[in-house]
């Protein structure tokens, strides 16, 4: 639940980031999934954390 979250945040930034930029379609399909990579990264990484806290 937390990457996919992370997924939409992270596509949802890097839209409006491209897009705050003046950037075409295509820079902002490429700012959103780049930004989307990331943060669903993050969420993985928090994920295994709170994981091996609990148990």
């Amino acid at each position: 639940m937390i990457v996919i979250l992370g997924a939409l945040i992270g596509a949802l930034i890097g839209g409006m980031t491209a897009k705050r930029r003046n950037g075409d379609k295509a820079d902002i399909a490429q700012y959103a999934v780049g930004y989307a990579i990331a943060f669903a990264l993050v969420g993985v990484i928090l994920t295994i954390a709170i994981e091996k806290l609990i148990a």
